[in-house]
């Protein structure tokens, strides 16, 4: 049986670049809440943009999709699922909604999980929402291509109530008693989650889940305003290098978590950094045209569309593909590829 003793981290020496994440997120969390006291009524335009991306990736991570316009129509609840798909989507939009609302009164423990996973599959005809998984997994990963690949063969079923009770005693313990950075014990308790892989189906999106409801409860918020789970849907194929490269000898208690731990906080550093970019953007009276070069001019080195229909939530994807080609036939940037593999520069 695996042992989860989180007295350990506190014992563990970090290399470097982990302690320049933890001691950057900080600096990032402080100058946050002087945001978040200045500039409320900007952040408020952030926040419902983040819950859709945050539902559209997490799904998406997993195959689950739908169009752009029945996903804002679910998003606004002004129509009802119309597929499985949608079933799962909108379940997902109410379990984040419930992080966003509550996490506060949301207790780190096995039967508050339980709860959360019932309530992400509540739009489903599935008997086991809410329960631990009662027939063996593993955890696959799904590449660009479509292919999948079993990275992991997790905990058997019958082991899973003890162990899913034992990581949140641990977690809880880290955290109260042991005084150990919530930064280091966020992802080292999401590793070990997946590695448990408690339920037959979601176990992805409620580490997703878990990853911003534990992050809020010790005062990170920048999940409120920056989509964590698009973040990771962008580097999928770096999230499952470091799963797999940190699930290595789990079971003999022997595996090394530093390339999870890394991932996840440069996860959360991308996001703060993005939160200051896109509350500069916001916070001023511009026209769309002002927005997206604005954007433009703060990205170095290629971009996207996306890239800047990011850092501009409140101006639609015409806007900038429109202001996109006036900065283009204004020689300010460069159009280069066709179709999905367009990107821009600036003109050299």
């Amino acid at each position: 049986m695996r042992d989860f003793d989180y007295k350990k981290l506190a014992e563990r020496t970090w290399d470097k670049e982990v302690l320049n994440y933890i001691g950057l997120i900080h600096e990032y969390k402080g100058r946050q809440q002087l945001y978040l006291e200045q500039k409320p009524e900007e952040l408020d335009k952030l926040v419902e943009l983040a819950k859709n991306q945050s539902t559209e990736a997490s799904n998406e991570i997993e195959g689950i999709r739908t169009t752009n316009s029945r996903l804002k129509q679910l998003m606004a609840d002004k129509t009802t699922p119309k597929n499985r798909d949608e079933n799962e989507i909108l379940g997902y939009r109410y379990a984040l909604n419930l992080v966003h609302e509550s996490f506060e009164y949301i207790p780190i423990r096995a039967n508050f999980i339980l709860q959360l996973h019932k309530e992400m599959y509540q739009f489903m005809d599935v008997n086991f929402g809410g329960r631990f998984k009662d027939t063996p997994n593993e955890i696959d990963a799904v590449y660009p291509d479509g292919h999948k690949e079993v990275i992991f063969k997790p905990l058997d079923p019958f082991e899973t109530p003890e162990a899913v009770n034992r990581l949140c005693e641990e977690y809880n313990d880290a955290i109260n008693k042991y005084s150990i950075d919530p930064l280091i014990a966020i992802p080292v308790f999401i590793h070990d989650f997946l590695c448990i892989h408690p339920f037959n189906d979601g176990n992805g999106r409620m580490s997703r889940l878990l990853t911003t409801l534990l992050l809020y409860k010790s005062g990170y918020m920048v999940g409120k305003y920056i989509s964590l789970e698009k973040k990771i849907q962008i580097t999928k194929q770096e999230y499952y290098q470091a799963l797999s490269r940190s699930s290595k000898d789990w079971f003999e208690n022997a595996n090394d978590d530093t390339p999870f731990v890394k991932y996840i906080l440069g996860t959360i550093l991308a996001a703060y950094r993005d939160f200051e970019d896109r509350v500069n953007v916001v916070s001023k009276k511009m026209s769309a045209f002002e927005m997206v070069e604005k954007a433009v001019n703060s990205k170095l080195g290629k971009f996207t569309k996306s890239d800047i229909m990011e850092l501009c939530p409140e101006i639609g994807r015409a806007s900038v593909e429109n202001a996109l080609k006036k900065l283009c036939d204004e020689g300010i940037i460069e159009k280069h590829g066709g179709g999905r593999s367009v990107f821009y520069s600036p003109k050299n």
